[in-house]
């Protein structure tokens, strides 16, 4: 990992950083997705026993397996899953929009109103590691947005079972339903149907390069959360932050993936040496050791800046999933952020509490897409129709603006709709 001062090519380097090109292997998940539409739980347990060497007979998750995972996960992992879950409710209540309705002028009112999504697919990667955590953070949004039907699709594991503390948390978030099923296959399934696994109006969650290139394929004919890369962090620091801290930061999104990047944006030259002396001195003991290497290798980076507004435009254009900011008053500069996922105020205040417990939601935009897109949140499971009503004011009100502009754009017959209602007292 280097210590640079920005110039063009490293800043072109990090700015493209970690972002997925699907298109290399679109033709083999296109092939996949037809497969599914076209063949339904055949094509589903034919991939589940190539991809993941599982033979399955019955897709769907019994009830009595998620009713026993509560027995087999630790108790204080069960506990800690129940008070997470706790906060999140709390955090994603408040995101809740409220009904309106204005007089625009005389006569005439127009409003919006709420209404959730009737069915809903959560996806949920095995992998590297299991994540419960991604579990809560899917199906709880949705649960109280009131989206009518929540299912998930999570690959099985050796032994044909799903682990327990996933099926706990998906119970403990509200689920209802579970299939033994992931990859582009999964996507598909959930966007057209199968015997099994109903047809959802809109996939959520994290997935794999397979799971990514599914969901851009098959966006339009369901909604998606947004296309989603490897995690990612971006810190400004200045010469008074905690150095420890900034380095385990940076370990700790680089334990996710070989591809995780992880840059730090500070103002001092001693900050940043000591930063990558901390690293260097500790990653050999770190669990993941060798994807945190690899991983700061290839996307990490540690840059000096002349000042603070130099660092809080980088981040405006690196436009990170993760945001830390990590200097004396960081209300300062939170003024002029504009493009990031998820962001971290002070010191005290790691990455790892979005992750886990503080209630707000993890799935979030990477890969530059934080210009275009916000987090999962409970408005992500909505749709707000709009609602108007006139009077026989407000036709009249409106009717030099609706039958002027629709004859000059010569549809005459919306003008003859209006003018038919315009009174002739």
């Amino acid at each position: 990992m280097e210590i640079v001062e920005l110039g063009e090519t490293d800043k072109n380097r990090l700015l493209e950083r970690s972002k997925i090109d699907a298109e290399n292997i679109m033709n083999v998940v296109s092939d996949i997705v037809h497969d599914v539409k076209n063949n339904g739980d055949k094509s589903l347990k034919l991939y589940t026993e190539k991809f993941d060497k599982v033979k399955i007979d019955d897709l769907k998750v019994k009830r009595d397996e998620i009713n026993k995972s509560h027995e087999k996960v630790e108790k204080n992992v069960l506990e800690s899953l129940k008070k997470a879950a706790k906060n999140i409710k709390k955090f994603h209540q408040a995101q809740i929009p409220e009904e309106w309705s204005n007089e625009v002028d005389k006569g005439i009112t127009a409003g919006q109103i709420i209404r959730p999504l009737e069915t809903v697919g959560c996806y949920i990667p095995g992998g590297r590691a299991v994540y419960p955590s991604s579990v809560l953070m899917t199906i709880i949004p949705a649960k109280i947005a009131g989206v009518g039907k929540i299912i998930c699709c999570t690959p099985p594991m050796p032994d044909g079972s799903v682990n327990e503390v996933v099926l706990a948390a998906a119970d403990i978030a509200g689920v209802d339903e579970i299939y033994k099923v992931g990859g582009a296959q999964a996507i598909a399934a959930m966007t057209y149907g199968t015997e099994s696994i109903p047809e959802v109006d809109k996939i959520v969650g994290p997935g794999n390069i397979f799971v990514t290139a599914a969901k851009k394929l098959v966006y339009g004919d369901v909604d998606i959360d947004f296309p989603a890369g490897p995690s990612e962090v971006l810190i400004i620091a200045d010469k008074g932050a905690n150095a420890e801290f900034i380095a385990y930061d940076m370990m700790a999104q680089a334990e996710h993936d070989p591809d995780a990047a992880s840059v730090l944006v500070t103002t001092s030259i001693e900050l940043a040496h000591e930063v990558h002396d901390k690293i260097s001195g500790k990653i050999k003991y770190m669990e993941r050791s060798k994807i945190i290497e690899e991983s700061l290798e290839k996307y990490g980076k540690i840059i000096i800046v002349d000042s603070l507004v130099d660092a809080v435009d980088f981040s405006n254009e690196y436009a990170p999933e993760h945001l830390i900011i990590m200097i004396e008053d960081p209300e300062k500069v939170l003024k002029d952020i504009k493009n990031a996922g998820s962001i971290f105020l002070g010191e005290l205040t790691p990455v790892a509490a979005g992750d886990y417990g503080s209630g707000t939601n993890h799935v979030l935009p990477t890969s530059k897409n934080a210009k275009m897109y916000s987090g999962l949140s409970t408005e992500s499971f909505i749709k707000k129709p709009t609602v108007q009503r006139l009077s026989k004011e407000g036709i009249e009100n409106l009717k030099d603006i609706v039958v002027t502009l629709a004859e000059y754009e010569g549809l005459y017959a919306h003008a003859e709709s209006f003018k038919k209602r315009i009174s002739k007292d």
